[in-house]
């Protein structure tokens, strides 16, 4: 076991990456600790799926901001060169041939900061998640 000598949290991997500091607890927090120019696009996004998915409920989930009913809808996450959305596996095979242009893997899609972010198809994929039950 390897032990962090920051955080003091043992690990199985010898310098195992990992965080240190305390996790975000709000939304809000979130967005704040993000560089400037990255902001304004979690903003959008944000904003986007408060309308998409109006009863849901904001929170921090895995370490990201996250949007819940009964269960996890969908998320998203600030990184370096891209916006991460992650609304599961089963969104991202349903709406396939609206991503062709962005990376995906299982259940994430990423949108890179240097074009433009399709919000429209961001709430399209939320409300599709929320309505068919379909989630991360």
């Amino acid at each position: 076991m390897w032990k962090c000598p920051k955080c003091n949290r043992e690990f199985k991997n010898t310098n195992q990456r990992h965080y240190c500091g305390e996790p975000t607890k709000t939304v809000d927090s979130y967005i704040e600790e993000q560089p400037s120019e990255i902001r304004t696009v979690l903003n959008q996004v944000r904003d986007t799926l408060r309308k998409a998915l109006p009863d849901a409920e904001e929170r921090i989930s895995w370490g990201m901001p996250t949007y819940r009913g009964k269960y996890n809808i969908i998320h998203f996450a600030a990184h370096k060169k891209h916006l991460g959305v992650y609304p599961g596996d089963k969104a991202i095979e349903h709406f396939a041939d609206r991503l062709t242009g962005y990376r995906t893997s299982k259940g994430a899609i990423q949108f890179p900061y240097d074009k433009p972010v399709p919000l429209e198809l961001i709430a399209e994929i939320a409300k599709w998640c929320h309505e068919t039950g379909n989630h991360p």
